[in-house]
């Protein structure tokens, strides 16, 4: 891949990226995947994909094969979406659960520990 299709490309994918809650990262497991270096995809930031921590690497591999991976996203929320198993309401509001019984728990623990402000 090289020229300005590649980078409309990459541009288009960084959007899709962003909009699942994701950013982009190098890989923390090394150049397995691609001759110039693994890219990898972890939660955007602390709001994003509550149920990961920080740091998981939800997707390693190349550029191409983020695509298929990404087509499979797509495919699956599409998939429940008709089963009206999961909407982007429920999934937020499930987002929204998990925040706060993460929350609750480190309360709960830094008031154990004494550590509470």
């Amino acid at each position: 891949m090289s020229g300005w299709n590649t980078i409309q490309k990459i541009k288009q994918i960084e959007q899709e990226v962003d909009k699942l809650g994701f950013k982009f990262s190098k890989s923390k497991h090394g150049d397995f995947t691609d001759l110039h270096g693994a890219l990898s995809l972890v939660p955007k930031n602390s709001d994003a994909l509550p149920i990961y921590t920080r740091d998981a690497e939800l997707f390693v591999g190349s550029i191409e094969r983020l695509e298929d991976w990404l087509a499979g996203v797509r495919w699956a929320r599409e998939y429940d979406r008709m089963l009206k198993v999961s909407d982007d309401k429920t999934r937020t509001k499930k987002e929204e659960h998990e925040r706060g019984r993460q929350l609750i728990s480190k309360l709960k623990k830094d008031h154990s520990n004494g550590t509470t402000k």
